[in-house]
């Protein structure tokens, strides 16, 4: 029998952000199919043991003496932290990008929508926040939107759950310490999974995919209903306390939803699977 080989792509890959827990998932879902590497900002002994590993700190370090080192063919943006200096860091991707043809996809959010409260969005809307957070996003993907469409891929994300992720975590916290659970009964959205996420990435890598794309579930749901069926599928439900948090009268949508760069029927997902993920 003949021994499977699997072939190494010709992508090298840096993830800015990838001690993050989804720049972390994301690393996890490529490392074996491409030449990946990464970036930390607090030290960490098994990052700093791990030569595809890279300290940066972007108020600090140079990205440039990073990019040198692995001559991505692709950027993965997965950072947090300052708004400021990661504009200033995107300006600096931005003209790398442009001057070695290479790729960038960077991770945004729905709240790029924040200020749309009556109904869902599309790739083709009008970005409109009201939020800090919204208004940085989009000034990022702006400046993105100016490089050639092939060269760029921007995802808009809804909230992001699974078992490890943060937001599950801290609820199941929340519950053990009989603290309350903040929920938004007139918040509409849709949501995604870690896991899924990191495989729709892989795919758009894959097929060389650029544009905007929405990473959302295929419905839509009331936020508190779901954080109540989150709390049921740890069977926390008898001791959970809720906290409910009303920013309008009305309900208001905040949901990313797909029309134009659809992914294939395996890639997408409604909520159910992510309840269904939960309870395995």
């Amino acid at each position: 029998m003949k021994k499977m080989v699997r072939k190494e792509s010709k992508h090298s890959i840096l993830i800015l952000g990838a001690s993050g827990f989804l720049g972390g998932a994301i690393y996890k879902e490529l490392c074996s199919y491409f030449r990946t590497f990464g970036t930390y900002n607090t030290s960490n002994k098994s990052f700093e043991k791990n030569s595809h590993f890279f300290q940066y700190n972007m108020e600090e370090d140079d990205i440039y003496e990073i990019l040198d080192i692995v001559k991505p063919t692709i950027i993965i943006s997965a950072l947090r932290g300052d708004f400021s200096k990661q504009i200033l860091l995107h300006q600096h991707l931005a003209e790398y990008v442009f001057t070695n043809k290479i790729r960038l996809i960077f991770l945004s959010s729905a709240n790029v929508f924040d200020a749309y409260v009556k109904y869902p969005s599309y790739e083709q809307d009008k970005t409109y926040s009201n939020s800090i957070y919204g208004h940085f996003k989009i000034k990022i993907e702006n400046m993105l939107l100016r490089l050639p469409k092939k060269q760029i891929a921007i995802l808009r994300l809804p909230m992001v759950f699974g078992s490890q992720s943060p937001r599950v975590q801290e609820i199941v916290q929340l519950v053990k310490a009989k603290e309350p659970i903040e929920i938004f009964p007139n918040l509409i959205m849709n949501v995604n999974t870690y896991s899924k996420i990191t495989q729709q990435i892989h795919y758009i890598i894959n097929r060389n995919k650029s544009g905007i794309f929405h990473l959302g579930s295929h419905d839509l749901v009331h936020h508190d209903d779901f954080i109540k069926e989150i709390v049921e599928s740890f069977q926390l439900e008898e001791t959970a306390i809720y906290k409910r948090v009303y920013t309008t009268n009305n309900d208001r949508y905040l949901a990313v939803l797909p029309k134009l760069n659809k992914l294939p029927k395996h890639l997408q997902l409604v909520s159910q699977d992510i309840l269904s993920e939960l309870k395995i």
